[in-house]
């Protein structure tokens, strides 16, 4: 498990900025269960919990200039 700051990674910067509105309605429409809060948990509750842990532990170069 990582601690501290996250490596910045510009190429996943860019594409999560650049994901349009669109294709997430469009997944909304076809995957059932997509977008909705608590998913995560219900899908794959391993990945869930390492998700949490791994946002609590650390932090991003942009959060330095919040």
């Amino acid at each position: 498990m990582k601690y501290g700051m996250r490596t910045p990674s510009p190429k996943r910067s860019f594409k999560a900025r650049t994901t349009g509105k669109w294709k997430r309605q469009a997944k909304k429409n076809l995957i059932p269960g997509y977008g909705r809060k608590g998913m995560g948990w219900i899908r794959n509750p391993k990945k869930a919990i390492y998700n949490k842990i791994y946002r609590k532990t650390t932090f991003s170069i942009w959060d330095l200039f919040n």
